[in-house]
């Protein structure tokens, strides 16, 4: 079984490390994320779906992590996340199978931990 804990933890310490390597590079990427996370045309909501499904089908664990994460906190449901992963195993194909079951697995961790 996945510690979720961990690997979260661990994602947690690379990104620091990224941060303090390269402080002005993850200060602008940080402003990119800012900006287009805003709400516009597209709610934020919609938009961290979006961020989703697409590290689903780019098979990114990191970004799976801080998008279900960011998904749970704007109040986006399981089964919400659900399509979220059956429109990434459409534009993945069979790795994302693998990769959206740990999107969903991981959103679970959550849910029961703030239980």
């Amino acid at each position: 079984m996945v510690d979720y804990s961990e690997q979260y933890e661990k994602f947690g310490k690379e990104t620091a490390n990224l941060r303090k390597q390269s402080p002005e590079e993850m200060k602008a990427f940080g402003g990119l994320v800012k900006t287009t996370m805003q709400e516009g045309a597209l709610d934020t909501k919609t938009k961290e779906m979006i961020a989703l499904g697409i590290a689903i089908a780019d098979r990114c664990e990191g970004c799976i992590m801080s998008h279900v994460k960011s998904n749970l906190k704007n109040g986006v449901t399981m089964e919400q996340l659900a399509e979220v992963v059956n429109v990434a195993i459409l534009m993945g194909g069979g790795p994302s199978t693998v990769y959206g079951a740990k999107a969903l697995s991981f959103a679970q961790y959550l849910q029961e931990k703030e239980n």
